[in-house]
């Protein structure tokens, strides 16, 4: 079957090398043609309505105006949750924050945390045998007043508020814990308070180093003091916690 001229002249067109304005020429006609069909589109979608009614048409736009607030208002409360949400969430950290930082204070001051800051390091010698829980517990006692916030002995024995004290066989009980001279006093602490509260007259150093006792105390501040020991809290007996109201 024979082509006919026209096709052939079209066929021969399109396989020889275009020019600029062929190429321009073309991308043009594309861009009319799409135009064309869009505008058909939206004619053909215009159409739709031109039939309606006018009382129809105002129901439609009525119709769209509640779809469109109602979507508005559940916007907002979907909003407005998710900010209540963000606020309690924002709240309960807050809470759990300042319960972990209260636990931690309680226990250091409890002896069941380790601890570590600036404070002062009390090392008491006693050659003759003669330091007994009558000096150390002074000290101690001092040291409280001053404003110790941990105190650790001979890197063993955590020392609290029940922490016993007792004379032992060539040195101290300190919680049914044998220690021996010389003893390492770890404390935590104001150091520049600590330190003079241990030299007031008649105190602490006063007491070690009586011609009597014949022991010696040397205080050096840090700035770095680790305690790492802890303490073994008994289980109480009779008292318990009251429920907050």
């Amino acid at each position: 079957m024979s082509s006919s001229p026209g096709r052939d002249r079209l066929v021969a067109s399109l396989k020889r090398p275009r020019s600029r304005g062929q190429v321009t020429a073309a991308v043009l006609l594309a861009v009319v043609g799409f135009a064309s069909v869009v505008q058909v589109q939206a004619q053909e979608r215009n159409d739709d309505y031109e039939g309606m009614r006018e009382e129809d048409l105002v129901q439609l736009l009525n119709s769209l105006s509640s779809a469109s607030q109602r979507a508005e208002n559940e916007i907002a409360e979907l909003e407005q949750t998710r900010s209540s949400l963000r606020s309690d969430t924002d709240s309960r950290q807050a809470v759990l924050k300042q319960a972990r930082e209260r636990a931690a204070v309680l226990g250091i001051l409890a002896g069941t945390l380790p601890a570590v800051g600036q404070g002062i390091v009390v090392t008491v010698k006693d050659p003759q045998g003669n330091v007994g829980i009558d000096q150390m517990l002074n000290g101690v006692e001092e040291l409280r007043n001053a404003g110790a916030e941990a105190i650790e002995i001979n890197n063993t024995v955590r020392v609290v508020a029940s922490t016993a004290l007792e004379d032992g066989d060539g040195g101290i009980i300190v919680d049914d814990v044998q220690l021996s001279p010389p003893y390492t006093l770890e404390v935590i602490g104001d150091p520049d308070t600590m330190a003079p509260a241990l030299n007031i007259y008649g105190g602490f150093v006063a007491d070690v180093e009586d011609p009597r006792i014949g022991g010696t105390v040397t205080i050096a501040q840090t700035s770095n003091v680790e305690i790492a020991t802890l303490a073994e809290l008994p289980e109480p007996e009779y008292a318990e916690p009251v429920e907050p109201e």
